[in-house]
Parts: C-alpha cells; structure tokens; sequence
C-alpha cells in the first residue's frame, strides 16, 4: 500500500464529499479511489468515512484525520517547492525599502552586482527613513534597517554595522578650534538629525565607561542625513553620522574626524523580511549576497582611518 497516495485520496474525497468527484480530479477509477480509502482505514484500524448509497461523511476520527492529512501533505509539497527553488533561476521584481543615505550609496551600488549575476530579477527601492513595517507596506519584499529591529515576529539577518562618527571640514576646525570632549560641543554648531527613532535621535558617547546622550545644538536640522553632510563639507558645522554616510569624505580629505576616542557602540545594519515557511528565490539570493557583499569588513569602514578602535564587526 502506498499510504501517501492513500492519504491524497482520502483528502480529496474529504474535502470534496465523492468519491466519485475525487476520483475524477485525482483521475482515477471510483473503485480505485474507494479502494485507497478501505486500505487506509484498515492500515488504523478505524472508520474514517460513513458511507451510505446517497451520502457519505467523515466520523469524529475522520476529522481529525483530515487535519492532520492536510497539513502532513502541505508540507510535503512546500518542502518540495522548497528544495526546487534552490536550483531556480530567481526572477520577477524585487521591492526593498531602505533608509535613503544606504540606499543611494550602498545597495545602489550592490544591485550593479547582483544583476549581473541574476539578470531576470528586476529591483525596486523605496527610499525612506520611516521604520519599515512589513506588514501594511504594500508589496515590500524585505527592508533595510539600521539598529536593533524593535518588531520580534520578522526575521532579521545581519548584514554589517557602522562606526558613528563626529566630523567636520578642516577649515571649519581651524577657525573654531577641534573639540578635545564631547562636552565642548556645546561651543560648536551641531548640524542634527530630526528622527523618530531613539536610536538615531541625539549623539551618543562613551564617557567613563558608560553611554551619554547629548542634545547638542545647532542651526541646520534635517530628516535625513545627506543636506547635514553637504553642510558640514561647506564648513557649516559639526555632524555625527554614520560611516557609510561620510567615510569617502573622510577619506579624501573633505571631513576630519574628531572625538573617536568617545564613539559609542557600532550601528548594526539588518536585512528583515517576514517570516514565510517558503521563502522567495529572489529574497534568499539577494540577502545571501549582501551578507557576503559586506564582509569580512564593510567597504566604508575601510575608507575611515581607525583610531584606537577596532575595525572589526
């Protein structure tokens, strides 16, 4: 007996209420389908199906039966599916949202590489700084985020972090003087972030040890991060940012980094995406690369000259 033909029958015949229904759409013989169903009941010892000549039902165990078919035989198929896609081709459009510095910098520069190693696989990026909410996005396939993720029920794979770092243009320094404390901030103007996370909102040190938060202040205030750094290279004032914000203009020379000693812990950077027992080719092959993209090291890390710091993720 094949028990898991046996169990296919019984589940068309099931759902459908005929064996004669079920034997046409599984396109078998009635007295093959019926066949199935007794060596089924004779393999448990049980009745699964009352059958009259007018009427046929499930007994109290056929239910339960049912249940456990139907979801022994869904993940038979999506494990199926499962190891099929891993030898497919992935293709169709794939829609990320990402924080806009990232996303214009860094997967914008990824994706060159990714398509030229899955052509068929079309992207789209919706750039903004909101918190990705994956759930009532419409049609987002997975979202780059910066920090620890706050929603547990996404699955998060860790893609690389960055250092946050206080810098400023060299004249911007030479006439204010360079700050030796991040108290002494309090003399500069700080160009800030206005953000809804607690994260990215205020700048962190570590002082003595422990994680300060100041509020510094300053006459530029922007949503995102790129209008602070174009103020900060025309020597407007004093940024802390992330270093795949500003690492290629601390490493041509256009912004100075200052109180490294006192940066606070790196900014972990994730891939979320939601939780789906089948997930898509495209999704997997896109994540798989970034996470080696940026490794062993992240590229813009590698722009920024350490100082008393330890490069490594």
């Amino acid at each position: 007996m094949d028990k898991l033909t046996c169990m296919k029958v019984f589940a068309a015949v099931a759902r459908l209420g005929s064996f004669t229904a079920a034997a046409d759409e599984l396109r078998i013989s009635r007295a093959m389908a019926s066949k199935h169903v007794s060596q089924l009941e004779t393999s448990l010892n049980v009745r699964l199906i009352n059958r009259t000549t007018r009427h046929l039902s499930l007994t109290e165990v056929g239910k339960a039966y049912q249940d456990k078919v139907i979801t022994i035989l869904t993940e038979i198929e999506e494990t199926e599916t499962a190891v099929t896609s891993l030898h497919a081709e992935p293709r169709g459009k794939l829609k990320i949202m990402a924080p806009p510095s990232f996303g214009s910098f860094h997967l914008a520069r990824a994706f060159t590489v990714y398509k030229g190693k899955y052509p068929e696989v079309t992207i789209e990026m919706l750039l903004t700084d909101r918190t990705p909410d994956l759930f009532e996005e419409e049609g987002i396939d997975l979202a780059i985020y910066l920090g620890e993720p706050e929603d547990s029920t996404l699955i998060a794979r860790k893609l690389a972090s960055t250092r946050i770092v206080v810098c400023g243009a060299p004249d911007y320094f030479a006439k204010k003087g360079t700050p030796a404390t991040p108290a002494d901030l309090a003399q500069h103007n700080c160009l800030t972030l206005s953000h809804h996370r607690s994260s990215l909102s205020g700048w962190n040190f570590i002082v003595a040890g422990k994680e300060k938060t100041f509020h510094p202040a300053g006459n530029l205030k922007a949503n995102t991060a790129d209008p602070l750094r174009i103020a900060a290279i025309d020597g407007c004032g004093v940024i802390q940012l992330p270093t795949y914000v500003v690492g290629l203009d601390i490493k041509s020379g256009k912004l100075v980094p200052v109180l490294q000693e006192y940066e606070p812990e790196k900014l972990p950077i994730y891939a979320v995406y939601i939780h789906r027992r089948q997930l898509s080719t495209k999704v997997r092959t896109f994540v798989d690369f970034m996470y080696d993209y940026f490794r062993p090291i992240p590229y813009w890390e590698r722009w920024v000259e350490v100082v008393g710091k330890n490069p490594s993720l």
